[in-house]
Formats: C-alpha cells, sequence, structure tokens
C-alpha cells in the first residue's frame, strides 16, 4: 500500500474525505470512528415524529471504503505521528486528518453509538412526545425551529411553544428570510417567544412526557406536557487536551490555516466543527473542508506543494426545513445572499433530508 492518511471521525466531512482518497490507489485510508455506521444526523428529528423513517439516517460502514478500513474505536490521543485509541491500538499515519465534529443536545443528535441502541432511543423518544399535547422548545435556532415543523407535520392539533431569550430569529440573515419564517411559523401555529428567558429550567427530565408549569423572566407562566432543549453545541476534541499535538482554543476548537492545515504541523490536517474557522457550523461547510484536504494530500503525495485553500463564504447560507414542504433558506448568490422558497428547502433537503446524497456515496440500497 501507499502513504497511510487516517482520518479520526466519520461523520458529514470526515467520511467524505475517506471515501475520495479511497479511490486513490498510492492510498491507505483509515477511517477510526466508534459508531458502527455514519448517522445522517440532518434526519433525527423526523425520526422522532417517524419512528418508521428512522432507518433511513443510518448508513453502516461496512463495505463504505474499497481499499481501505474501518477502526470502530474511539481516538483518546493524538501527536504528529498518529492515534492512540482508547482499546490500546496504536495507529501511526503519514497524514492525518482531524474530523470529530461536535455533539449537540439529543434528539438532534443521537447519543448512542450503535444504530440498533440510537433507533431504540428514537423510538422511545416518539412514545413520550406522541402522549404530549403541550410542547415546549427551549431554543428557537434552526433545531429548534426544525423540530416544531416537524412536529406539527405530523401531530397539527400539538399546542407547540418554542422560547428563547434572543430578541431576533436567525441574525445575522436577511430580513426577508426572517419574514418569511415568522409568517410560516403562524401558519403552523408555532407559538414564539423570543426575549424570554425562563427563572428556572423545568424539573421534569427532557424528552419526558410529564406535566409540569415553568415562568419567565416576564412572569409568564408556561404549561406544558414535554420538553426538548435545543441549544448547546459542544466541540468533540477532549483527546487533544493532552497537548501532545497542538492546543485548542477556549472553544475547545483547533486553529487551522487557510489550506486547513494544524497550525504547526503540514501533514496534519482539521476539517467541519472542529476548526476555528469563522463560520456557522453546519454538514456542508464540513464536506467542502473535505475537498478542500483532499486536494491538499493528493498534491503532497504527488510531491507538489499543497495549493488548495478554503474561503468561507462572505455571508452565512442555511436551509431550515420546516416539515418535508415548508421552510426557509438562504444560498450563495450572483449578486450576494439569495432567499430561497420553500420548494427550493424542499427539494434542496426537506423532503429526503439528504437520504439520496449519502445512499449514493454509501453504495447502500433503500426500500
Amino acid at each position: 500500500m501507499g502513504r497511510k492518511v487516517v482520518v479520526v471521525g466519520g461523520g458529514y466531512g470526515g467520511s467524505a474525505l475517506a471515501k475520495a482518497l479511497d479511490a486513490e490507489a498510492d492510498v491507505e485510508v483509515v477511517l477510526v470512528d466508534p459508531r458502527d455506521a455514519f448517522f445522517n444526523t440532518a434526519g433525527s428529528l423526523r425520526s422522532v415524529t417517524r419512528p418508521d423513517w428512522g432507518s433511513n439516517m443510518f448508513f453502516p460502514y461496512g463495505g463504505f471504503l474499497t481499499r481501505g478500513t474501518v477502526i470502530r474505536d474511539r481516538a483518546v490521543s493524538v501527536d504528529p505521528g498518529g492515534v492512540t485509541l482508547a482499546s490500546g491500538r496504536r495507529v501511526e499515519a503519514d497524514y492525518l486528518v482531524l474530523a470529530t465534529g461536535s455533539s449537540y443536545t439529543y434528539p438532534a443528535k443521537p447519543v448512542a453509538d450503535s444504530t440498533e441502541q440510537a433507533l431504540e432511543d428514537l423510538r422511545g423518544t416518539h412514545k413520550e412526545l406522541a402522549g404530549a399535547e403541550r410542547v415546549l422548545i427551549l431554543g428557537a435556532g434552526p433545531v429548534g425551529l426544525e423540530l416544531a415543523g416537524e412536529i406539527k407535520e405530523v401531530w397539527a392539533h400539538k399546542h407547540v411553544t418554542v422560547l428563547d431569550p434572543a430578541g431576533q430569529l436567525l441574525p445575522g440573515f436577511e430580513p426577508e428570510l426572517r419574514a418569511n419564517l415568522h409568517r410560516q411559523l403562524g401558519e403552523l401555529g408555532i407559538h414564539l417567544r423570543l426575549g424570554a428567558g425562563l427563572t428556572a429550567p423545568p424539573a421534569t427530565e427532557p424528552g419526558r412526557a410529564r406535566t409540569f408549569t415553568v415562568t419567565t423572566a416576564g412572569g409568564e407562566e408556561i404549561t406544558a406536557d414535554i420538553w426538548f432543549r435545543a441549544h448547546g453545541v459542544r466541540v468533540n476534541s477532549d483527546y487533544l487536551a493532552d497537548g501532545r499535538l497542538t492546543t485548542r482554543t477556549p472553544q475547545g476548537q483547533v486553529r487551522v490555516t487557510e489550506r486547513l492545515n494544524v497550525r504547526g504541523h503540514d501533514h496534519v490536517y482539521a476539517i467541519g466543527d472542529l476548526t476555528d474557522v469563522p463560520e456557522a457550523k453546519m454538514a456542508g461547510y464540513a464536506m467542502q473542508h473535505a475537498e478542500v484536504v483532499a486536494a491538499n494530500i493528493l498534491a503532497q503525495l504527488r510531491g507538489e506543494r499543497p495549493s488548495a485553500v478554503y474561503r468561507p463564504l462572505p455571508h452565512p447560507m442555511i436551509l431550515l426545513p420546516l416539515g418535508p414542504r415548508g421552510g426557509v433558506g438562504q444560498l450563495p448568490g450572483p449578486d450576494g445572499p439569495a432567499v430561497v422558497p420553500a420548494e427550493t428547502v424542499s427539494a434542496y433537503k426537506g423532503a429526503d433530508l439528504f437520504t439520496g446524497r449519502f445512499t449514493e456515496q454509501f453504495g447502500a440500497v433503500r426500500d
């Protein structure tokens, strides 16, 4: 085999990079991930409301790589020469790519590492939600709003309240997009409470049906039967805490160059949520990072100077479905950010939540 490239993390960016490099005959790819399958977490919220849909979001790693290897394990330390795994195994590397992403509160991202357990968790949450008439969602970011839309798609009669201490939806996006979002939320009957924090969190566990009452800082009482937390991102970088490779930012991220090298290391790269690239943490950006890193590693293997650079977009982009048919979007346009209609959001994302894209990438067969 040729030079060994070890990719730590098999999420959106890591799996795309591993697949791209696996096509090269002189590259030995090793993908390290504790899960038994790629989780298309874009489908997680729909799987809570429609558990029969849940199997669409899992793509087994077995057979994913033609020449390379997938190791089901977790990195506990990384240094310039390779990776040490939780099992005690050591994997040496000529090139390293860190792609461990971030964790988000359940159910936006499954907690379990096995497909079977993740599906069981989602089915259990569905049963709790199905029996609750009043739903409180804490967090009016994309996750909270998407969850509200999925709930209303299945149970139009449920009373759904989304609460956030921020005073504005999706700051930084075009006013037209925000106006469209407010209109659609109103049409769905989703009750939005902005600029309203709670005096204390609910006394019940999130995702469990049990009636409770909370009070906002403004004195409003809200009674609900179940609640979900839709905020709180944590970068998955604990394995870098020993400092053997690099130091992390206060946010737990890794400082990278414009070529996405970990600073100080020409043969080590980082992509996706792990990086300190100043942009929203989204799957689409991670996959763009993967393209840049693949080009640079292949150049190095040819003995050339890597020249691919990553330039963050000047304006944020988003595709935010509200169920399979609704939603709002903002994409790059020739003259700046372009707000797109719900039909475009549905066609690009909402209808299948990228299932078709990953079926092609993983060579999976879907019913």
